[in-house]
């Protein structure tokens, strides 16, 4: 942990009401507190301990997931556990070990807890061109917090267009997995749980984008058809750039939103407004 991050640590941990809410979180373990339940226990007011909630959770000691209507507040052990290893590196000629029991409280064996992750479904009707381009960008992109697919309702036999995946590798995208696919895969007991469905149909032009139902957020970004481009080789390349960035832009405002902190309503409302991205960079 470095210098200036270990002093913003121990800076949120310098007053007592903070100290004391840490301490609660602790003993509640890694199931957290919800934030009212937090307040009972420490006796103040809900609008004085989102102040502190919210120092701590700045300094990364503690992290916050959403539950129903509710935010869960849990302490982040690693983040303690780095300042203590912090102040104790140089401990003994920098042989910790030999400061007693504590060696016991870095326990360097212990990682990091994994992020929250999610699983996108991208999906258009050929599953040849759109939903592939942002199955390889989002899994680029997504920093191992997304786990991206793509289907189609009528996925082409011929897979993926040749345009689109010499366009992704130039690009340094891993294309070796992409194949266009039915969005049957992803409906039975087998298939992978789904946290978000987003559909890359023109609807404009009638394209049939299948209902995933209520089980996941949804989201429609009409994008056009790269099979219905016209001109010649160089236009098409150009129109082709545009899409990818375009769509690129609409993922990356994605993965930068607090997808673990919103209800579904807002995230749900999030998604839409990225049909139009730039509006959604203003708001």
């Amino acid at each position: 942990m470095e210098l200036s991050s270990t002093a913003l640590g121990f800076a949120a941990l310098g007053q007592p009401t903070r100290l004391e809410l840490m301490r609660a979180l602790l003993a509640a373990g890694p199931n957290g507190l919800a934030a009212g339940e937090a307040a009972q226990c420490l006796g103040v007011a809900p609008s004085t301990l989102s102040f502190h909630l919210r120092a701590l959770e700045q300094a990364g000691l503690i992290a916050a997931r959403r539950q129903g209507r509710s935010l869960i507040y849990a302490a982040q052990m690693h983040a303690l556990r780095g300042m203590i290893a912090f102040l104790a590196d140089a401990c003994c000629a920098g042989r910790p070990e030999l400061c007693g029991d504590m060696a016991q409280l870095l326990n360097p064996g212990e990682r990091e807890p994994p992020m929250p992750s999610f699983n996108v479904l991208f999906l258009c009707t050929r599953n040849s061109a759109r939903s592939i381009m942002a199955e390889a960008v989002l899994n680029k992109v997504g920093e191992g917090r997304f786990q991206a697919f793509s289907a189609g309702s009528d996925p082409s036999p011929a897979g993926p267009m040749p345009e689109v995946i010499a366009q992704l590798s130039a690009l340094g995208h891993d294309v070796s997995l992409l194949r266009s696919k039915g969005w049957g895969e992803f409906s039975g007991p087998e298939a992978p749980s789904l946290d978000f469905v987003i559909t890359l149909c023109d609807i404009l032009s009638g394209q049939a984008c299948p209902d995933f139902g209520a089980t996941v957020t949804t989201a429609a970004w009409p994008l056009p058809d790269p099979a219905k481009f016209t001109g010649n080789a160089a236009e098409r390349a150009s129109l082709l750039n545009e899409l990818y960035a375009g769509l690129r832009r609409r993922i990356e405002i994605f993965v930068s939103l607090p997808v673990a902190t919103l209800d579904r309503l807002a995230l749900k409302a999030r998604l839409d407004e990225l049909a139009y991205p730039r509006a959604a960079q203003r708001a």
